[in-house]
């Protein structure tokens, strides 16, 4: 079962997470199958950029809590995305949470629709966003970080705008790439390459200084005993012991 739509459109590359049944999960084969499709597109000289959308009313939910990737497969996906020498571009009509929102954050641009919703939803499991952290820290505003990782609260779409986790917010998400898919088809493809490389610097320097302490942060943290009620209350939609 593929897991990951690919389609192509006049050098664009849309990777679609296509697991609706789990709100696009972060599960282990869901990982590592978007992980091969950036890889081929990064070898591909006919894909100038990519498109990173969802099937189904969720982006994507976090991670998959019946079969998570290991902290270092999603740790590996989002340098990925940063990485690879194209531009990716978040395309959201749904609701993200948690690990989703590291993905929109390590994409060097992301839009979305009003019917998309944002929450760092970790703290109400037992848990805290500690691998996606590493693109999110450099990018987005502290003091909402602050908020919204330790609350969980949920959030609409131009307030993820206004904090820097999105680019753009409209009612068409489509209308609003428009211009922004434009501009890339009419980009040199090793200007693109060269430029993405000066406004990654900075994330890039984060990985290679905390990604070890926060993969190792975050096994711990799913591994404890809260981390156990958290995620059976929420699989058994309970509240959890902790609840004052």
């Amino acid at each position: 079962m593929t897991l990951i739509g690919r389609t192509r459109t006049r050098g664009i590359e849309t990777l679609s997470l296509d697991s609706p049944d789990t709100r696009n999960a972060l599960s282990a084969p869901l990982v590592a199958e978007l992980a091969d499709a950036l890889a081929d597109c990064a070898k591909d000289t006919d894909v100038r950029a990519i498109v990173l959308t969802h099937t189904g009313n969720t982006f994507c939910a976090g991670a998959d809590l019946r079969n998570p990737p290991p902290p270092d497969a999603l740790v590996a996906l989002l340098r990925q995305i940063v990485e690879v020498p194209k531009p990716v571009v978040a395309r959201v009509t749904g609701h993200v949470r948690a690990g989703g929102l590291g993905l929109l954050a390590a994409c060097d641009i992301a839009a979305a629709s009003g019917e998309a919703t944002f929450a760092f939803t970790e703290v109400r499991i037992g848990v805290a966003p500690a691998v996606i952290s590493l693109p999110l820290l450099p990018r987005t505003d502290p003091r909402a970080l602050a908020r919204y990782y330790l609350t969980g609260e949920r959030f609409d779409a131009p307030e993820a705008a206004r904090i820097g986790l999105l680019t753009t917010a409209g009612e068409d998400v489509d209308e609003s790439l428009a211009p922004i898919l434009d501009g890339l088809r009419r980009s040199a493809p090793e200007a693109l390459a060269e430029t993405k490389r000066l406004l990654t610097a900075r994330v890039l320097e984060t990985f290679d200084r905390d990604a070890a302490d926060l993969t190792a942060l975050s096994a711990r943290l799913f591994a404890s005993a809260q981390a156990r009620e958290g995620m059976t209350a929420f699989l058994e939609r309970r509240d959890p012991a902790w609840l004052v």
